[in-house]
């Protein structure tokens, strides 16, 4: 183990309560914008007051949300009409995303949006009230320019403070800021050689005193500690990438298994890095009957599972030594890779894997391979955050423990993404169904930049996505394909409805979808050569942090879209995978 950094940063509402609660700052008007939770900022607000100074203590993040989530009696409103700020180092969207996910908040109230001010950062709304009263309101969004840790210029939400007031005020750099800054610059300025990869863990925790707020609007949450997870465990990324030399968002770079640990507390913020060895431990836990499992199974449960589908057993090792464990199946049919726990934070594919692959053992014919959790490394990763923060979504266990996207794997030492090249060479499957998930909830990094770098399309949830991926020459296959499966899946009971609710809602904040509609479903189609196998469907289920019903309602989603792949592939290219024209 080596120790990085190991301290604690003043509170910021501590050190505005120092200087303006006493006598001496009586009559004093003070508006502040912090990264703090709602219940923190009202206690200070009343200490203040106790002082005779009138504080009003806003959210730094998401300030347009909060405001009517604090200070708007939204039940009374009959229209809303909001003109967001635009700034040019910023897409488009950028402050309408912020405002999300006001629109299914406003109950019968008209709210309409439209880009408003380029000269500043403020939010420009206009309220008409039942009773006919209207009320004109300039929401500050603080933000600043600043240069990130790999060279980039970046406009974030940032502290604020106004006294008196001031026309501009000033800005703040807060606690929450400070600890981010004093992260990165102490891992960046490590010497970490030059050879990948350059630890086996590398340990960022972070205790904050900050609540999370559940919002009434599906598993919506807000949380400034998961934010400060992604906008950490990205960064670092990307930083990595630099360092070797890569390109941004390069899904090959191996620099180690990196776990943000943001906690909640109490008292000011502490921040501990170290690196450590790798955890080669397995959570333990009661097994869950498959069709009705509420939470993410267990490790051993998998491998239970798994043991129940007859056929050839092949595996593979993680880099901690975990088994990749995989079945061979063989038939008369056309045959089909199932792959699942990719990025296992992405829980229903590996449950709607094992469910359909044990539907598919008891057909006579069925022909394909099984690999329900391809990254067991990364999964551990995720047993072990959820034990502290169960709704946050942790990309940190996306990756492996190399710090990969094992996908994207090249050379000698494949680990898990042997068992791939394995089940293609036993099965010579013609279609990978690859079950993945996204956030069920906004994801966001606002301390760099606010939308998250290299993968915008997934900030907001938007229905049960397809992607279809094919080789040059099998277009026509791909579209018959993806038309059978979407035919099939919008019979699935809750689904299309679902789509509809969410895509509307993403239209509202996101503005153009960029992808196409097919019989309910939201759906990208494009000519991917990578692969071996021709063709490629991967799911993506808004299912990061889904528990109970939803989580059921998941893995079922998965479990059918399997089972209706398989049965599409049969009819699209027979029992005897021709191979059809372009």
């Amino acid at each position: 183990m080596t120790l990085i950094y190991d301290g604690g940063f003043d509170r910021t509402l501590d050190q505005l309560l120092a200087r303006y609660g006493k006598e001496q700052a009586r009559g004093t008007r003070l508006e502040a914008w912090l990264f703090d939770d709602a219940p923190n900022r009202r206690a200070a607000e009343a200490r203040l007051l106790a002082f005779g100074v009138h504080a009003r203590l806003h959210s730094a993040y998401k300030p347009l949300l909060h405001f009517f989530l604090e200070e708007v009696d939204l039940a009374a409103l009959k229209s809303i009409a909001i003109a967001y700020p635009v700034h040019e180092a910023c897409p488009q969207n950028r402050f309408l995303l912020e405002t999300y996910p006001l629109a299914a908040l406003t109950g019968t109230a008209r709210l309409s949006f439209e880009p408003g001010r380029t000269d500043a950062f403020m939010y420009d709304v206009a309220l008409v009230y039942h009773d006919g009263r209207t009320a004109d309101h300039a929401v500050f969004a603080p933000n600043r320019s600043h240069t990130d840790f790999i060279g980039e210029t970046l406009i974030s939400p940032t502290g604020w403070i106004k006294l008196d007031g001031e026309l501009e005020g000033a800005r703040i750099e807060t606690d929450y800021e400070k600890l981010f800054v004093t992260a990165m610059r102490a891992i960046t300025d490590h010497d970490w050689g030059d050879s990948e990869p350059y630890f086996d863990e590398l340990n960022i925790r972070a205790a904050l005193p900050l609540s999370d707020r559940k919002l009434p609007v599906g598993e919506e949450v807000i949380s400034l500690r998961e934010a400060l997870h992604e906008d950490v465990y990205f960064s670092l990324l990307e930083v990595f990438q630099k360092k070797s030399g890569r390109p941004l968002g390069d899904r090959g770079l191996q620099p180690g298994q990196i776990i943000p640990e943001i906690v909640e507390s109490s008292g000011s913020a502490t921040l501990r890095i170290e690196t450590r060895a790798l955890d080669k431990t397995q959570a333990a836990g009661a097994s869950q009957h498959l069709a009705t499992a509420s939470a993410p199974v267990t490790f051993s449960q998998v491998h239970d599972e798994l043991a129940k589908i007859s056929g050839e057993t092949f595996e593979a090792r993680s880099r901690a030594g975990r088994v990749v464990a995989a079945r061979y199946h063989p038939g008369a049919d056309a045959a089909m890779m199932i792959s699942g726990g990719q990025h296992p934070n992405e829980t229903t594919g590996i449950v709607g894997a094992l469910r359909a692959a044990q539907a598919l053992s008891l057909r006579p014919e069925a022909h394909f391979t099984i690999s329900p959790l391809e990254n067991p490394d990364g999964y551990a990763v995720h047993q072990r955050l959820r034990g502290d923060n169960p709704l946050h979504m942790h990309h940190a266990a996306r990756y492996t423990a190399l710090g990969d996207d094992l996908e994207y794997r090249t050379g000698a030492d494949l680990y898990e993404k042997a068992v791939r090249f394995e089940a293609q060479r036993l099965s010579g499957a013609r279609l990978h169904v690859n079950l993945h998930g996204y956030p069920s909830h906004e994801w966001t990094r606002p301390l760099s930049g606010y939308v998250p770098r290299g993968f915008a399309m997934w900030t907001l949830p938007k229905g049960f996505f397809l992607i279809m991926r094919h080789q040059s020459g099998w277009a026509q296959a791909a579209e018959r394909f993806i038309d059978a499966v979407t035919s099939r899946l919008a019979a699935v009971p809750g689904l299309i409805a679902m789509n509809e609710k969410q895509t509307g809602l993403y239209e509202i904040h996101a503005g153009e979808t960029g992808f196409r509609i097919i019989n309910g479903f939201p759906c990208m189609i494009s000519v991917d050569d990578r692969h071996d196998v021709p063709l490629t469907l991967i799911t993506e289920y808004p299912d990061e942090t889904i528990y109970d019903e939803a989580f059921v309602a998941g893995h079922t989603a998965q479990m059918e879209t399997v089972l209706a792949a398989y049965d599409a592939l049969q009819a699209v290219l027979g029992a005897q995978e021709s191979v059809p024209s372009a």
